[in-house]
């Protein structure tokens, strides 16, 4: 305006600007959109009842050379697709602020509710000697220096033996190591990063996501496990909407219509049929015994009235070797997968096998690394369940995020690692 600039200042603490007014004689010469700046003032209401403040003094702290490949204009609005290609700069955009702070407030409601179920956090290795899904889809660990690679192969060992004189991946699950544990501390739960090798660039798969872990020890039913995993959907998803309104606003989210509503729940057999009668619908028609396609895990939900729901009771031989069989049927496995919006299959879990002989004639098949995870079926095992939920698959349900990689800071995906 004729005697003063206006500049809005933020300094991450929550989705709003302070607008600040100076006057003419005041801006320094090198002030430019993007800087970072020190000011001094006095706080008052401007004409439309905002906090403004006043300058009386201002210095640029680092300056912004916007005409030499600054990426951002002001008033501008970007895709995802282009902020992404920035990440050292993609903090500063006001919409992924908003998605920085409602994931930390996700963070800390997943500790806080599974504390106040009685869960105990556990940090378990990223290193690990297993592959617990048993998929293959696992990143092998190797040391860097090309001396220890030489000594060791003159050993007898592999380069990827090279360091621990055995094989070892960046963890997949932390599930084996919470089910020995569990079988000390009841309940316990971890959340932290999990690594799948899995050849996908799509909206839903990252290299690299965090996963919230739970174990029940003593748990005897799949009902147990599905009441735990809605009891953590919906109080998650209510402390956000109850303490993060700036931001959701910002985002243009508004509260999930199934807060207040039960979850469903089919077994694998009536959703199959439930593809089937609407199979003109789809692009292919479900075939028993698979895997529920994404396409497939949506009309579900749809078909529920886009209230998230269980599928349980999967063919057994569709699930990996530490699912038990259901009791009331021994072609079926006791597992479940929670589906929901935007997403599908956001949380999966199941009951462990418990049978020492059963659980042998599978590890036989399957790994003859885990022979620590066949001793705890052999002295003073309990039964146990649990469920993995991943975490930015929630944030993308919740917050109604097309892609995945837009829900955490530094996605990894392949072909790509920057930073």
């Amino acid at each position: 305006m004729k005697d003063n600039v206006f500049m809005d200042i933020a300094d991450g603490s929550c989705n709003d600007c302070l607008q600040v007014v100076v006057p003419k004689s005041m801006k320094p010469s090198n002030l430019t959109y993007g800087s970072s700046v020190s000011v001094e003032g006095e706080l008052a209401v401007g004409p439309h009842e905002r906090m403004e403040l006043r300058a009386e003094a201002v210095s640029v702290i680092g300056k912004c050379v916007v005409t030499d490949g600054y990426p951002f204009a002001p008033r501008k609005q970007y895709s995802q697709e282009y902020v992404r290609q920035y990440l050292h700069l993609r903090p500063r955009t006001n919409n992924f602020g908003s998605l920085l702070r409602l994931r930390d407030l996700a963070t800390v409601a997943i500790g806080d509710h599974l504390r106040s179920r009685g869960f105990v956090g556990i940090h378990v290795p990223i290193l690990t000697a297993n592959d617990c899904e048993g998929a293959g889809e696992v990143f092998s660990i190797k040391p860097a220096d090309l001396n220890l690679l030489s000594s060791m192969k003159k050993k007898g060992y592999s380069e990827d033996e090279a360091y621990f004189n055995a094989k070892v991946y960046l963890s997949v699950s932390g599930q084996l190591q919470l089910e020995s544990v569990a079988r000390g501390l009841s309940k316990v739960f971890s959340f932290g990063p999990t690594f799948r090798a899995e050849n996908s660039k799509s909206r839903l798969h990252l290299s690299e996501f965090y996963m919230v872990e739970a174990e029940v020890a003593f748990a005897t039913d799949l009902e147990e496990l599905a009441t735990e995993a809605e009891l953590l959907l919906k109080s998650v998803t209510n402390h956000i909407f109850n303490n993060g309104d700036s931001d959701l606003h910002a985002l243009g989210v508004s509260e999930p219509k199934w807060l207040n509503q039960n979850f469903g729940i089919v077994t694998y057999d009536e959703a199959v049929k439930i593809l089937e009668n609407n199979a003109d619908q789809l692009s292919f028609a479900p075939k028993y015994g698979d895997g529920l396609s994404k396409e497939q895990e949506l009309f579900l939900i749809q078909h529920n009235n886009g209230i998230p729901i269980f599928v349980v009771d999967f063919p057994k031989e569709s699930k990996p070797f530490y699912v038990r069989e259901a009791t009331h049927d021994e072609r079926k496995a006791a597992a479940m997968d929670l589906l929901a919006p935007i997403v599908g299959e956001i949380i999966g879990g199941s009951m462990r096998e418990d049978n020492y002989e059963k659980l042998k004639s599978k590890l036989t098949k399957f790994s003859p690394n885990l022979d620590w995870y066949l001793e705890l079926r052999k002295y003073g095992n309990v039964p146990s369940g649990g469920f993995g939920m991943g975490f930015e698959r929630y944030l993308q349900s919740v917050l109604e995020i097309a892609n995945i990689k837009d829900t955490i800071p530094f996605p990894r995906w392949p072909h790509n690692c920057k930073m």
